[in-house]
């Protein structure tokens, strides 16, 4: 197994408000709904969707680029005897590709790279799918 570490910083930027920011020095903005702001919920569901996207776009797009792309992720927040969590998560994908050879082998794959991303790619998706064990920890940074 192989690991390649991954780390945000998270800072507070207003009442219910914090800005999210990689190593590379991108950003987003996350708050609890009241504002534009997307939640950690809409977060989760932008993860999903566009590391599928990306997949797909990676492997489809060495046939044919999208002519047109467009995608939804989405789920239901339910509280239960498991408490807080979302249940039916699903990313739908609907894309073109132009006409002609690449196009048709493009079109092509995309049902077993669907399925690739789900069964095994997407590393938010198979994170979600396998669960992992999270810690919150007080610390000092």
């Amino acid at each position: 197994m192989s690991a390649d570490h991954r780390s945000i910083e998270l800072a507070k930027i207003g009442e219910h408000r914090f800005k999210a920011t990689n190593a590379r020095g991108g950003a987003v903005t996350v708050g609890h709904g009241d504002d534009p702001d997307l939640t950690p919920v809409e977060l989760l569901l932008a993860g999903l969707a566009a590391c599928g996207a990306l997949d797909l776009d990676f492997i489809t797009g060495k046939r044919a680029p999208f002519e047109s792309f467009a995608a939804r992720s989405e789920g239901d927040v339910v509280r239960d005897e498991h408490g807080n969590h979302v249940v039916n998560i699903q990313v739908t994908f609907d894309v073109s590709f132009p006409d002609g050879d690449g196009g048709d082998a493009a079109r092509a794959i995309v049902p077993a790279t669907l399925d690739r991303i789900r069964d095994r790619l997407c590393t938010v998706g198979r994170t979600v799918q396998l669960g992992a064990p999270v810690q919150y920890v007080e610390g000092t940074l």
